[in-house]
């Protein structure tokens, strides 16, 4: 966990965003600071995917700041949030399906932004990390639902980030592949110094590799404390978790 007298790498501040009446984001004030790993929680509807938009450039915001390393992102593009340092992958991963596996990194690193001036690992790299150099020259479209994830992850850390978006890393995966993929992710956070913020359904992953839980409702942050204060919460028990946790520590 972070120094709290470091500055956020990322600093939300009184966040909004509303879609005719409804109020998806509704005054998200939230900090992240360097070397962070949270894990955005919440039940369908809650705001999350919204909140992950914003914070990618891919959505205005309605009202309030965004600040990378104290720098307002607001009006700024999704291009513009990688080149300062944003990656961030998707529920569905977005791949092209007729390009080899390097031809996929290749066309990350062209079209989203160029990196090339910014330290760190080479692009082949990024491959290596994620278990899939030796199938480099195989069609993206012929990979399974678990190796097209940790495709999408080589592209993101192809450009060097310096923050991690992950959007539901782990679905549509069984138990096996969940740890496996996941046992990828955090190695590269630690090996590249990452700060990552990843929302995620399944709790025991959450709770396994989470250093912090912030959990939303309707638009807005409920609870935001480590995994077993928000374990141990009774709102969030009720609003989200169904009355409580198993035994295992996932929500019955």
């Amino acid at each position: 966990m972070s120094e709290t007298a470091a500055t956020p790498v990322l600093e939300l501040r009184e966040l909004r965003r509303s879609f005719g009446g409804v109020k998806a984001v509704d005054g998200i004030t939230l900090s992240v600071l360097a070397g962070d790993v949270v894990a955005l929680i919440g039940p369908n509807g809650a705001g999350k995917s919204t909140l992950f938009a914003l914070m990618m450039g891919e959505l205005a915001a309605s009202a309030g700041e965004i600040h990378l390393d104290g720098r307002d992102m607001r009006r700024l593009s999704a291009r513009a949030h990688a080149r300062a340092g944003i990656g961030r992958t998707f529920q569905a991963p977005r791949l092209f399906a007729g390009l080899s596996v390097w031809e996929n990194i290749l066309a990350a690193l062209g079209a989203r932004t160029n990196r090339s001036d910014r330290e760190g690992p080479p692009p082949a790299d990024a491959l290596g990390e994620v278990g899939l150099y030796e199938r480099r020259a195989e069609l993206a479209g012929s990979l399974s639902q678990g190796q097209r994830k940790r495709l999408e992850l080589a592209m993101v850390l192809a450009l060097r980030p310096r923050l991690l978006l992950l959007d539901e890393p782990t679905a549509g995966m069984g138990v096996a592949e969940r740890a496996a993929v996941m046992e990828l992710v955090m190695a590269a956070v630690q090996w590249r110094r990452l700060t990552m913020v990843f929302c995620e359904h399944d709790m025991e992953t959450v709770f396994a590799h989470a250093d912090r839980v912030v959990v939303m409702d309707r638009g807005a942050i409920v609870a935001d404390g480590t995994p077993r204060e928000v374990r141990e919460d009774p709102h969030v028990q009720s609003v989200y978790l169904g009355g409580g946790f198993s035994h295992g520590g996932a929500p019955r």
